[in-house]
């Protein structure tokens, strides 16, 4: 366990790092998001009201398009001078690698979620009627929910042709559970009319489920062909 636990931490440093001096992923999601919410501005005009019964879907749709910028990168350093496959035959354990890109996506849209909150309240004139404190559970949850699959199939997709338009498209099927609840939650707490717990239990089911089931079969996937 210890080992699991130190090579994830340094897997994460060196993620992290990397970032730091590249900001490959974080500026990539801030111009992809920064363009929705200005294409979204321009798109629509909703009174207060209104925003609040679509604010859900326009925010977590941006961040989940924004999100899939920084997966696709997710594995493209490990594949550079064959990182990836000095891994393969190495004794370490294959989750603590997993488990460091999957924080590291965490991180990265946290962050991007961090900057982007405030030109959404700005723009769309948003104000919470129902428990404002059960935004950042929702959002951490719903974030958790991306990036685990996200880096997951990122993985899966890292061989084929076409990675780019393959990790779409196995991504957004399996997301759409973990996409409604944040949808109805946020919708929930911003308007005040319904609970949000129901659909805050349902996305930490969804995390606790795809986790341990991504935990299981990254192995299989680190060493397939």
């Amino acid at each position: 366990m210890s080992s699991v636990a130190g090579l994830t931490r340094a897997t994460l440093a060196k993620d992290l790092r990397l970032e730091w001096r590249s900001k490959d992923a974080i500026n990539s999601m801030l111009f992809f998001s920064l363009l929705v919410v200005v294409i979204f501005s321009f798109s629509f005009d909703p009174t207060a009201e209104e925003s609040r019964r679509i604010a859900g879907g326009l925010v977590w749709v941006a961040f989940l398009f924004a999100a899939v910028v920084a997966l696709n990168q997710t594995w493209a350093r490990e594949m550079r001078n064959q990182v990836l496959d000095a891994y393969r035959v190495s004794p370490a354990p294959p989750n603590a690698l997993f488990l460091a890109k999957v924080i590291g996506n965490f991180i990265f849209v946290t962050v991007l979620q961090a900057l982007m909150t405030p030109l959404f309240i700005v723009f769309y004139n948003l104000r919470a009627l129902g428990p404002a404190y059960q935004l950042p559970i929702v959002a951490a949850l719903g974030t958790w929910a991306l990036v685990v699959n996200g880096t997951f199939f990122a993985a899966m997709s890292l061989r084929t042709r076409s990675r780019e338009i393959m990790l779409p498209l196995l991504l957004f099927p399996i997301s759409i559970p973990a996409l409604l609840a944040m949808v109805e939650a946020t919708g929930a707490i911003l308007t005040g009319e319904f609970s949000a717990r129901f659909w805050i239990v349902l996305l930490a089911a969804y995390d606790v489920v795809f986790t341990i089931a991504s935990l299981f079969l990254f192995g299989l996937v680190l060493q397939a062909e």
